[in-house]
């Protein structure tokens, strides 16, 4: 994986020149948290040219099929990074990144496990410190506790949520990017779990 050009691990030295050193355009940039083997990154940098798509996964093994898929395919708007999610910070710059999917996270069920969720206060203060203000956070899950304490916290903490659901296939005319699906979400569905999404913003 250290040979694809869309690849980067533990990136310290691109923060800040994301658009200028990799990418080569001003485009929007969407980060994708636990990406693994690159279902979104891949979906949608087809869908939108306009716009450049990051995965992140610790797993060098999943990023792998996704990276060279999206090389074999000339997707230019797609890259990935291998690192642990906490440390994101330290490879974009305030308001770097425009918009953030977290799809299908482990739900990390035990109380004691509270802070290892991605929708927890202390990740969602690492997400203000490189999302710029007023970009949207996307959270998609089949599991109803983790959709119902990321609700109740964001509340709870003042953020303001856009829209959830708790069917979203339910609904007629879905954006593009709702559809895309991961390995885990067509798991999921196979079994009858409802898959539920929330959008919301935080606050500054």
């Amino acid at each position: 994986m250290k040979t694809f050009s869309n690849t980067f691990e533990y990136p310290v030295e691109i923060k800040g020149r994301w658009h200028s050193d990799v990418f080569k355009n001003s485009n929007p940039i969407v980060l994708e948290l636990g990406c693994g083997e690159g279902e979104y990154p891949i979906g949608m940098s087809a869908i939108f040219p306009e716009r450049n798509f990051i995965g992140i996964d610790l797993k060098g093994s999943r990023l792998w099929k996704g990276a060279r898929y999206c090389i074999e395919a000339k997707q230019a708007n797609a890259a990935f990074i291998r690192s642990r999610i906490e440390v994101i910070d330290t490879y974009f710059e305030p308001g770097e990144i425009d918009e953030i999917w977290i799809t299908f996270p482990d739900p990390q069920p035990r109380d004691k496990w509270e802070k290892k969720r991605l929708t927890s206060g202390d990740y969602l203060s690492l997400y203000n410190r490189i999302l710029k203000p007023g970009g949207y956070i996307h959270l998609k899950t089949d599991n109803v506790q983790l959709y119902e304490y990321t609700l109740d916290l964001l509340k709870t903490l003042g953020h303001t949520i856009i829209f959830h659901h708790q069917d979203i296939y339910s609904l007629f005319n879905l954006e593009p990017e709702m559809i895309i699906e991961t390995t885990f979400e067509k798991k999921f569905k196979e079994m009858g779990e409802k898959i539920k999404y929330i959008r919301f913003q935080l606050k500054l």
